[in-house]
């Protein structure tokens, strides 16, 4: 009556693709900002060492525009001013967000050491002016763009290799119907009525039609109907599952058969599907980012070297106004016209100031970007693309792996592993037995009988079978065609045929069926004549990354959603002792929730949409790269070529890179421990002082030692 109307609330899934677009647009432009200026000051870096070497960290006076600036120095200030300002601006910002709740990170290190270094350069050089120098002095302005560019893009990947995460939620979402048939059913079960409407309004209780071919909408339970359902994108497992009355369905589920009736027992947030894109969610939100070490270190280095800054501003201070010829042999430097007063504040000053410049975190900064940048690399050349700095330094801690089992342990490809005739071959020959049952598979959607009819057409070296007319698929049986007269199917279809399944051949069966293989017995004409074992193949290299695994310390699990039977026989045949078999995709996330509760760091190994949850959830998160695209952009690493070995391969990368890591930081920390004493003065005494060219040089050749020290990863 008040002219409000009502409308539908949709789960928008494009809110899912919003984490971190403006954050890559924006390092991007930071990036590509500071290299419009990064390049150029390269090349005058370069030739700053060599004048550097020439003139003892001065500026010739053939080179000064006026007396004081060089032409080296200007372009070095207009290069530098736009980066600093405009290029590191983002940085400048999380600087602020940094110190507004109270703490110091890597950007504040940043944002110090490029601001000190800028306003320094800035400062010596308009006092050289000032004093009208022969010479221009040594400056800092290279400092900042070489540093913003190498973090800048670190940052950018780092958002790149983030906002896959939320296109692998947008793509879960997809897989859900949009539409559901809801019927209304008379006595009998007869349909009264049917309305096609959105699946949001879908409500528990409401049955719904879904024919051959269409998307199961919501979770539900059979009420009518025979068919076959493909769970694969749900479970992971190949095989479609039968669904007959009574039997549950889940959402995104795909009905390949028969047109089934169903009543809905979960629907919105509440379906399978809807709870698998939850826990990726929560396991994305609620892993906490690793820190890295600088970041930690940064908490107490900044206050500690602006402590130090300042406590060598106030002792210079006190001792040249206490002893002023104690310090002036070593001013020589000055105009004997300037005050004494202003002479020690200039020294004092400088003192101070050298301190901050030398500290700078340059190399702490370069630490660790630069070793995983190489770490990647090679990792990326190897077939192991890794999504960041975390995992490629969480993975040497690994102490638990667990290995998804279909597409991940096995091919994840139904394969005939043998043929077994049960009559005499001169009746019936091999190549005439494998013609018939070729033939009557030929017409087959089932993935077992797919399996049959290529392993045929490649024994009998043809492309094309016969034909089969008459075709019946009967879900969870088998196959009957008629010519011949073909039954193929499991123990149940056969005698449901009339025909009696023998002890031996039951044995037999039972013992394929122990290796975690599927027997489908073949009758043809009314006489048992074949059994036919197929299986999903364990890959040849599983058994050697799992023994290569457990040499190395590390705990071994197989995960599956698959029954235990099936799930202990592949187990066996790769040497992993512990499994964990029939897990839905939400306990899988349990089982490893449940092995980081035991303080372990565990790494999942999967390929399928089931796998994503899990793969969120574990500290380093592997996927295999012929699996789902969901999995893959869930996953911190993919393993492009398929080969279970990456995985030793992955974790070995590790190690190596965080090795690498530790002695950065030690070439950092040991320039630092003898830098900052020499800048404080602390060795004056003995005649050793630090001029600013010096710091330059320092600098230079720590940030050099690491990257040097990184490339040696390749």
């Amino acid at each position: 009556e008040l002219g409000f109307g009502a409308s539908l609330v949709r789960r928008d899934t494009a809110m899912h693709n919003l984490d971190h677009k403006e954050e890559i647009k924006q390092w991007k432009r930071s990036f590509l900002f500071s290299l419009l200026f990064g390049i150029p000051v390269f090349g005058l870096m370069i030739y700053m060492i060599v004048m550097d070497d020439k003139h003892n960290g001065s500026m010739p006076p053939e080179q000064n525009i006026i007396p004081g600036l060089s032409i080296l120095n200007l372009a070095f200030f207009v290069l530098c001013t736009p980066v600093q300002f405009v290029g590191g601006w983002y940085f400048y910002v999380q600087a602020y967000k940094s110190l507004k709740h109270k703490t110091a990170n890597m950007d504040v290190l940043i944002v110090l050491a490029t601001t000190i270094a800028y306003l320094y350069s800035c400062l010596i050089l308009i006092v050289a002016i000032a004093e009208k120098a022969e010479q221009s002095p040594m400056t800092f302005f290279d400092t900042p763009p070489m540093l913003f560019v190498f973090i800048a893009l670190g940052r950018w990947l780092e958002h790149i290799a983030k906002s896959k995460t939320s296109e692998a939620l947008a793509k879960l979402l997809s897989l859900q119907a949009t539409e559901a048939v809801v019927v209304t059913l008379g006595p009998d079960n007869t349909i009264l009525s049917e309305e096609q409407i959105a699946v949001d309004l879908v409500q528990r209780g409401d049955i719904i039609k879904v024919v051959p071919g269409g998307k199961f909408p919501v979770d539900g339970k059979v009420i009518e109907g025979c068919s076959m359902a493909d769970e694969s994108l749900i479970t992971g497992e190949p095989m479609p599952v039968v669904k007959r009355v009574g039997n549950a369905v889940i959402a995104g589920s795909i009905n390949a058969q028969g047109s089934l009736l169903i009543q809905a027992t979960h629907v919105g947030s509440e379906t399978t599907l809807s709870q698998i894109v939850k826990l990726v969610e929560e396991a994305q939100m609620s892993k906490a980012p690793i820190q890295q070490f600088a970041d930690k270190l940064s908490g107490y280095f900044v206050p500690f070297i602006v402590g130090i800054s300042v406590v060598t501003l106030i002792v210079w201070i006190s001792i040249g106004l206490a002893n002023f010829e104690a310090i002036e042999k070593y001013l020589s430097g000055y105009s004997k016209h300037i005050p004494k007063a202003e002479v020690i504040v200039r020294f004092a000053f400088q003192t101070s100031i050298t301190v901050l410049s030398i500290a700078c975190p340059c190399s702490l900064g370069l630490a660790t970007p630069t070793a995983v940048m190489v770490g990647t690399g090679v990792g990326a050349q190897n077939g192991i693309l890794i999504k960041g700095g975390e995992p490629l330094e969480l993975a040497h801690k690994v102490k638990v792996v667990m290995f998804d089992k279909t597409g991940t342990i096995t091919h994840g490809v139904p394969k005939v592993m043998r043929v077994l005739i049960l009559v005499d071959v001169t009746v019936l020959p091999l190549k005439k037995l494998l013609a018939i049952v070729g033939t009557a598979e030929a017409s087959s959607e089932h993935p077992l009988g797919n399996a049959v009819a290529k392993y045929c057409k490649e024994e009998l070296g043809i492309d094309v079978l016969g034909y089969c007319t008459d075709f019946q698929s009967v879900p969870g049986c088998a196959v009957a065609s008629q010519a011949y007269s073909v039954l193929i199917g499991n123990r149940e279809w056969i005698t449901r045929n009339g025909l009696h399944v023998g002890r031996e051949v039951d044995e037999a069966m039972t013992s394929h069926e122990m290796k975690g293989q599927t027997a489908v017995l073949v009758a043809i004409d009314g006489t048992l004549c074949g059994m036919i074992a197929v299986a999903d193949t364990v890959k040849p290299e599983a058994a050697l990354a799992v023994y290569t695994l457990k040499n190395m310390g590390v705990d071994v699990v197989l995960l599956t959603g698959d029954n235990r039977k099936t799930a202990t026989a592949i187990a066996s045949q790769v040497g992993i002792k512990k499994v964990f078999a029939e897990v839905l995709p939400s306990h899988k996330v349990a089982k490893v929730q449940e092995l980081q509760d035991q303080g372990k760091t565990v790494a999942m190994v999967g390929d399928g949409v089931n796998d994503s949850p899990a793969l969120a959830k574990a500290d380093v998160g592997i996927a295999i790269g012929t699996g789902t695209d969901v999995a893959i952009e869930a996953a911190d690493v993919v393993l492009i070529r398929n080969d279970l070995l990456d995985v030793v391969a992955c974790i070995d990368l590790s190690k190596q890179t965080v090795r690498r890591i530790r002695i950065n930081f030690i070439f950092a920390f040991i320039y630092n421990l003898v830098g900052i004493p020499i800048a404080a003065g602390v060795f004056l005494p003995v005649g050793l002082v630090l001029q600013p060219w010096m710091g330059s040089a320092a600098m230079a050749a720590s940030s050099v030692s690491v990257v040097v020290s990184s490339l040696m990863l390749r």
